[in-house]
């Protein structure tokens, strides 16, 4: 035998110890501890958790690093949840391992031959290794899964419910568990009330967040969760954080399910957070923020009783997102309703939803009453909405007038043209900070418009009018734009087939300006990259940083992509779908 491999003295007395303290010796933790620190420390970095876990339950001494290093061998894959708090790594990883054991079950519950129960379903003995199981330890039962959530359920904090273990005995196994948060997973309505209802029960008065992820949702469903917290006698109820999404409300009658909903809602006073997202078929509490965004909840909102008992629950929401829910004119008029209940209200996004120039007349009304009655609301966001130019032009009008204006305002992706210029030109001599008006077709004649009414000493912070096809007039506008918007930070002007003298313009800008611009995107125009550039782009820079983002140096490899580019911007005079008037020069 080589040297190198014969085991110390200390190495077998150390392995010793940790064998005795697997099988039980309580004789000899006294002795354990009063080893000297350098005897100690190395029995405690060998010892597996079954192991360390007899050793803590005898002192207060902090393992916590010796548990980080058992986690970290058992799941080396695990992805860090970047929290700034002190981790309890003795807790994290028995809870882990218990939804570990879980899970496994409930592969096997799902077997077609499976019959019995599941706390009788044997660990792997994979996990049997990692947590130190020894033969020789007496005590078969300790391979079950009842005694694993016996033992460790109360470490468990989170806990992930699958369908599979949605049965009155998962209850008995996590009897011991002080759940913070629950996700019930795939699960129908029908099967989850009973056992729902007596898990929520059981760990009440720890529990703040629950979410449910691709379940069938009814009344009778949200009615269990309600009660599960008011069988005690509570009339409320402690959750922070609520969500369902990728689900389905199996409802008859829409009005009875927004009643059973809003019930569980208005008996929260502690909740925040609520999210109801990709769903198929809203808060007396602390909600301030509220997801509804691609749930496709057209004629919905004509079903619910605005100025009912729901209504306290919206007194202190801050964020409304309904992006993407393919609402109507019909359902911006209802909106306008709900709206009125938020006066706490900052945040609206209504992007992706067409509701046309019927839908925003439908709700200026809202905006100018809310500037008069003191709304903080200054953050609207209305980008794909099928608005026109009058549309958006009433809007503006009206917020231009308000006495307490937006700071962000974005109307992406709408059919502006050239025709919105005069509108826009009032609107930012407001105190608006933030403005995105991408992709709104704006084009040659629409800058020339809004470089002609730019006043001094704009509020402009950052601005995007990428893709609007402005050429040279695009520059020229974002030339005296800089000159004249001394806060301004940001601007996107990529995809406008700016040409290459337009560089020339906004550098001369830049000069006079030395204002506080951080960034000027000018990529993907009508210009290569050329090594003069370097000059420029170490002229002007923030930080360390250049301002100007401007084409790169092309790769041999782009030089197709290249021409398939010039081909494209060939061709845009003959698209039908461009105005060769509105883009062209007059």
């Amino acid at each position: 035998m080589r040297r190198e491999n014969v085991p110390s003295l200390v190495s077998l007395c150390i392995n010793a110890v940790k064998i005795e303290l697997l099988r039980g010796s309580d004789d000899l933790f006294p002795d354990v501890f009063e080893l000297p620190t350098e005897l100690f420390n190395p029995l405690v970095e060998c010892l597996p958790p079954l192991a360390l876990q007899k050793l803590q339950s005898k002192t207060n001494a902090n393992f916590n690093e010796a548990w980080n290093t058992l986690f970290n061998i058992r799941w080396h894959d695990f992805e860090d949840c970047g929290c700034d708090q002190p981790v309890d790594w003795q807790q994290i990883y028995w809870e882990t391992h218990v939804q570990d054991c879980l899970d496994e079950a409930a592969d096997i519950a799902c077997l077609p031959s499976f019959s019995g129960c599941l706390g009788d379903i044997p660990i792997l003995e994979s996990v049997q290794l990692y947590i130190g199981y020894m033969d020789d330890m007496g005590n078969s039962d300790c391979l079950k899964l009842s005694y694993q959530c016996q033992q460790f359920g109360c470490y468990v904090r989170c806990f992930t419910l699958q369908n599979v273990l949605c049965v009155l005995e998962s209850c008995q196994l996590l009897r011991n568990s002080n759940l913070q948060r629950l996700v019930v997973q795939k699960i129908s309505h029908f099967q989850v009330v009973d056992v729902l209802r007596n898990l929520l029960y059981q760990n009440r008065r720890t529990l703040t967040s629950l979410q449910f992820e691709g379940c069938e949702i009814s009344s009778s469903f949200m009615d269990a969760i309600c009660g599960s917290f008011c069988m005690s006698g509570a009339e409320t109820h402690q959750i922070q954080h609520f969500s369902i999404s990728f689900s389905n409300f199996y409802e008859m009658d829409p009005v009875y399910l927004g009643d059973s909903l809003a019930s569980f809602l208005s008996s929260g006073r502690s909740l925040q957070w609520l999210k109801l997202r990709d769903n198929h078929r809203n808060a007396s509490s602390n909600v301030t923020s509220l997801e509804l965004s691609t749930d496709n909840i057209a004629g919905w909102l004509s079903n619910f009783n605005w100025r009912s008992g729901v209504a306290k629950s919206l007194q202190s929401l801050r964020i409304l997102n309904l992006g993407g829910n393919n609402l109507q004119k019909e359902d911006a008029g209802q909106l306008k309703y709900a709206l009125v209940q938020m006066p706490s209200l900052e945040i609206l996004d209504l992007s992706g939803n067409p509701i046309g120039d019927e839908g925003i007349r439908s709700l200026i009304p809202y905006f100018a009453q809310a500037s008069k009655s003191g709304s903080p609301l200054t953050d609207l966001k209305l980008e794909n909405c099928k608005l026109s130019s009058d549309g958006m032009t009433q809007l503006l009008d009206a917020l231009s007038t308000s006495t307490r204006p937006m700071t962000y305002l974005s109307l992406a992706d709408n059919n502006a043209r050239s025709q919105l210029a005069e509108a826009l030109g009032k609107f930012w001599a407001t105190s608006i900070q933030g403005l995105n008006l991408e992709c709104m077709g704006l084009c040659k004649p629409g800058f020339r418009k809004l470089e002609d009414i730019i006043t001094d000493n704009l509020n402009l912070v950052e601005l995007n009018i990428s893709n609007n096809y402005g050429g040279i007039e695009t520059a020229k506008f974002l030339s005296k734009l800089i000159v004249h918007a001394p806060r301004l930070v940001s601007v996107d002007a990529s995809y406008n087939f700016m040409p290459e003298e337009s560089l020339p313009l906004i550098c001369s800008a830049l000069r006079t300006a030395q204002g506080h611009l951080e960034k000027v995107y000018l990529d993907w125009n009508l210009w290569m990259y050329k090594p003069s550039h370097d000059a420029i782009l170490a002229e002007f820079q923030h930080n360390g940083k250049p301002i100007l983002v401007i084409p790169d140096r092309p790769d041999d490899d782009d030089d197709d992509d290249d021409a398939a580019i010039d081909d494209d911007v060939g061709d845009i005079d003959d698209d039908d779908d461009i105005d060769i008037d509105d883009a062209g020069d007059d």
